[in-house]
């Protein structure tokens, strides 16, 4: 079904607000901290500083970085930048600099807008707009900036991955992209005037998106964690009245380890929603105890298909629950639009919201296939009837009077819509980490650039609480490494992929035909 206002769809973010804030000017759009807007007032700041970025950039501006966390610049840049007709790329001000460098440099941003908080922002390779919270709500009326002009076919935001050779990867997302998965997603979350939705992911993770667009595109009100709320999420989502959360499965392991995930200790809650991660059962029954008026929802979906692409609606009853054959929550059906099919066991999606390539082309090797499900070659031209590579494997769900271990892979081909799936796990080195999707062998590269290293392997372990945490072994030039090598990482990686653990061998352990035993490397750093 299509989500409309005012009877016609959507096909800009730009207007996934702007309707929304016409029909509804004096209901809360934003709550963050003590301060409150309206969506008449928001709107305003939006134009306003939509109006900045056009006398920065001499005109309008294409491609425009946001360096700014959980500030009132940050969500309302977020708006403005859209308001001007541009594509916004998330900096994450928590990210070291060569980091932010690499990416600003590969967008080729018009301009960087900044809420004041980042010491090193005018290092970056675009000019900076420095415009703080006080400083937002003093901005003078400019003059009236053009009517947006964005089109489905324009991008509306632009991510970056963790890339398997060491340079992140840019994902273009367009406006039709996102405005076909909200339509579905909104109206499935259920939001509207006077609920109240939780804001946990950074603007660098996509889910991010569904955060400010079930609120902003049916009247609600965003309500975003602060970093403290996000130590302590039972305490955020009552003191703050939530009805709607979204975050990450880990957050319940966290909430459990503090105790604080009591029985019906989350009365207020209507629905829930987990991605970025596997949830498992374990994990769902005790937010179900604790947020017993609520349905759960797990979702699955890489950034290329456009946030998640399918979910999985627990029914009421625990004791009708499916049991898997991993112990996690089934990832559930496709959305409508969405076409899947299996290639040597790896899930392969085409549909409205695959990406069309990724910002440099050479990342495109090796992640399509061709219409027919046969290889992709390097230099074809990609259409809409080609296949992403999901890196995924997915099994079907068995049957309620079946055993649980018979979730299993279908056979290689497409598979029929409406199939409910469990995810099995990945084909290759990549694995989420928080939520965010790290390639291992990014991790990799950058130790291996750490001084004193020779040679590094990377794995990701299970902890004891159900999360995971990467862990390291290296080996290192002329014995000895004076400084811990993880050192050097924090100036060239997000704190998420900097390993827990690191260990210095004298050797990479190998299989018996010469490779990298990780398996091996996982023992040792058990033991």
């Amino acid at each position: 079904m299509i989500h409309t206002v005012n009877n016609a769809p959507r096909t800009t973010l730009h207007e996934w607000f702007a309707r929304i804030a016409a029909a509804f000017p004096d209901e809360v759009a934003i709550e963050l901290g003590d301060q409150r807007l309206t969506y008449r007032e928001l709107a305003e700041l939006t134009d306003r500083l939509a109006a900045r970025l056009w006398e920065a950039a001499n005109g309008r501006p294409r491609r425009v970085g946001l360096l700014a966390a959980r500030s009132l610049v940050a969500y309302a840049g977020y708006l403005a930048v859209h308001r001007a007709g541009a594509t916004v790329i998330p900096l994450g001000p928590g990210f070291p600099v060569a980091r932010n460098t690499r990416v600003a440099a590969a967008a080729e941003l018009d301009l960087i807008l900044t809420d004041g908080t980042c010491a090193y922002a005018t290092e970056l390779p675009a000019p900076v707009v420095t415009v703080t919270d006080d400083g937002l709500r003093t901005l003078a009326t400019a003059p009236t900036v053009p009517a947006c002009p964005s089109t489905p076919d324009d991008l509306a935001y632009l991510l970056f991955t963790s890339g398997s050779t060491g340079t992140p990867k840019g994902v273009p997302v367009r406006h039709r992209n996102i405005c076909v998965y909200l339509a579905q997603a909104v109206a499935h979350f259920g939001t509207g005037p006077g609920d109240r939705v939780s804001q946990t992911f950074e603007l660098t993770f996509d889910p991010s998106v569904l955060d400010l667009y079930a609120a902003w595109g049916t009247g609600a009100t965003l309500v975003p964690a602060s970093r403290r709320d996000l130590l302590r999420p039972v305490r955020y989502a009552a003191d703050r009245a939530l009805t709607h959360w979204n975050s990450v499965p880990s957050v319940i392991t966290l909430a459990e380890r503090l105790r604080a995930l009591r029985p019906g200790s989350l009365p207020g809650l209507r629905r829930s929603m987990f991605c970025g991660e596997p949830l498992m059962l374990r994990q769902a029954r005790a937010w179900a105890s604790a947020a017993e008026h609520s349905t759960i929802d797990n979702a699955y979906g890489p950034t290329e298909l456009t946030v998640t692409c399918t979910a999985h609606r627990l029914p009421h009853s625990a004791a009708s629950w499916p049991q898997t054959s991993n112990g996690t929550v089934p990832i559930g059906t496709f959305h409508a639009g969405l076409e899947a099919r299996l290639v040597d066991g790896e899930l392969c999606v085409r549909g409205p919201q695959r990406f069309s390539g990724y910002l440099d082309p050479a990342d495109n090797e090796g992640r399509f296939l061709a219409p027919d499900g046969s290889p992709c070659r390097a230099a074809e031209q990609l259409t809409e009837a080609h296949w992403y590579r999901t890196g995924d494997r997915v099994g079907l769900l068995a049957s309620s009077g079946e055993s649980a271990r018979n979730d299993t892979a279908s056979t290689d081909g497409p598979l029929a819509p409406g199939m409910p799936l469990v995810h099995l796990g990945r084909v290759d080195q990549q694995v989420q980490v928080h939520g965010y999707r790290v390639e291992l062998g990014e991790v990799e590269a950058a130790l291996r650039a750490a001084p004193g290293v020779l040679d590094a392997v990377v794995v990701a372990l299970p902890t004891p609480d159900g999360s995971t945490e990467l862990a390291a072994v290296h080996t290192t030039v002329d014995g000895a490494v004076e400084h811990d090598p993880r050192e050097a990482l924090r100036d060239r990686l997000p704190p998420y992929m900097i390993p827990a653990r690191v260990l210095a061998v004298s050797a990479l352990p190998l299989t018996a035909n010469g490779k990298t035993d990780r398996a091996a490397v996982g023992r040792l750093l058990t033991a």
